[in-house]
């Protein structure tokens, strides 16, 4: 199982004195279980590309195929197929439009044509996800919540059509530091319990570090580089920055750290991974 883009271009009103290419001859395969992290400045084609993952864009040129079926075919497989791919825009809390959480939450199940005590039961364990008490918050109307807790409601209405895929473009922007270390424990809860494919789109470099086992970096409608964070971060720093990417400052931390003559490896990408490496230099010298 898997999202594959076969040179996948896409561009904006073609034809007209506004026409603009988005994204260019993209090609890549997207494995069931990945977090992939996709980088890159304003106006690269982040938004575009992952537009393209559920069918609400389809390719001016080249495929878009989820388990193998094709999301422009006008059949009802390819529009069961889109349904697996869920996504959470940035600022998703505008799209919420209910009288009460609840009714929200139960809207996409309900679109699934589900009984409605199989939808009850998709909303009680979307919100107990997300960390909104079912008792507490169902009935309330999602307009008098705070920032971050509207935000967990919009992802509790994709985490309740209980997707395969789950797209989450810029997801904290705009939140808080406690809010937003908040959604992102919840989206690796999500990714460890259920084993569903994430793909991030963020600037955030420390984010990406953190969470990902794959980077893509995007520039000029392109895919510019793919690997493992530590790859790419190690890679040609020129290249990162004419993509508009920084470098973390852990990886700036680390190099600090090894010029100093402190043996830290090379790879080690994320404050996680470094306080294990210091742990287990410290348990080294100790045992000596």
């Amino acid at each position: 199982m898997s999202i594959k883009l076969e040179a996948v271009s896409y561009t904006y009103m073609p034809g007209t004195p506004y026409e603009k290419r988005a994204i260019s001859d993209i090609s890549l395969e997207i494995e069931k279980g990945e977090f992939v992290a996709i980088i890159g400045h304003t106006g690269s084609g982040k938004s575009t590309l992952v537009q393209h993952l559920n069918g609400l864009l389809h390719p001016t040129s080249g495929r878009v195929l989820v388990d193998d079926i094709d999301l422009a075919a006008k059949t009802p497989e390819a529009k069961k197929i889109a349904r697996s791919v869920g996504m959470v825009f940035q600022y998703p809390e505008h799209q919420l439009f209910a009288e009460t959480i609840y009714e929200d939450v139960a809207f996409g199940p309900r679109n699934l044509k589900l009984d409605e005590a199989e939808v009850r039961q998709r909303v009680e364990l979307a919100m107990e996800f997300v960390g909104l008490d079912y008792g507490k918050f169902a009935h309330r109307s999602p307009f008098h919540l705070s920032g971050g807790q509207m935000r967990r409601v919009a992802i509790a209405g994709v985490i309740a059509m209980q997707p395969d895929y789950l797209v989450l473009d810029e997801p904290s922007a705009g939140l808080d530091p406690a809010a937003r270390n908040a959604i992102f424990a919840e989206i690796v809860q999500l990714y460890r319990t259920r084993g569903i494919t994430v793909i991030l789109v963020t600037h955030n470099m420390e984010e990406a570090a953190r969470l990902a086992d794959r980077m893509l970096v995007m520039a000029k409608g392109e895919v510019r580089m793919d690997g493992k964070p530590k790859e790419v971060f190690r890679a040609d720093r020129e290249l990162l920055h004419a993509a508009g990417v920084d470098v973390p400052r852990m990886v700036e931390l680390v190099d600090a750290l090894r010029l100093k003559g402190i043996d830290i490896p090379e790879d080690t990408v994320s404050v996680d991974s470094l306080v294990r490496e210091i742990l287990a230099r410290q348990r080294r010298e100790n045992a000596c």
